[in-house]
């Protein structure tokens, strides 16, 4: 039985993983190993990746490469702009905003994630949160 990492009820935090990249990591046993061994953060980070593609050519690249990358040592996707956790779950319970975050280019997640991450003060830093999926789900694409 594989050990790929499941989405179970309590782990809201991760998204479920595609037939076509458990197949892939399946494929590559040790790339299966390295992949149950990132954070759930990690994980979520290469499936984002892969589904920021716009092309099912560019998602088929991405998933062919990922078991070369994890054998690497490489634990994120490269260049990837990562999403604090609490942004992550923002835009999970904003349907809206989180289309709109699909359609950004990586550019403009930069310079929200950037935005957010400038706050010096937690207080702010939620505020922001709110703040880009009240911008999102009104069509903004930059703070």
């Amino acid at each position: 039985m594989s050990k790929i990492y499941p989405k179970s009820a309590g782990k809201a935090s991760e998204p479920s993983m595609s037939t076509d990249l458990r197949g892939a990591l399946a494929a590559v046993p040790l790339a299966e190993t390295l992949w149950n061994d990132l954070t759930p953060i990690a994980r979520r980070d290469f499936m984002s990746w892969i589904d920021s593609a716009k092309q099912p050519a560019t998602r088929r690249r991405r998933i062919e490469r990922i078991g070369s990358m994890l054998t690497a040592g490489k634990r994120r996707p490269c260049c990837y702009a990562m999403v604090p956790m609490n942004l992550y779950k923002a835009l999970s319970a904003n349907a809206k905003a989180k289309a709109q975050w699909r359609d950004l280019t990586p550019n403009e997640r930069r310079d929200f994630i950037g935005w957010i991450d400038s706050a010096k003060q937690p207080e702010t830093h939620q505020l922001r949160i709110e703040k880009v999926c009240m911008m999102l789900a009104s069509g903004k694409r930059r703070p």
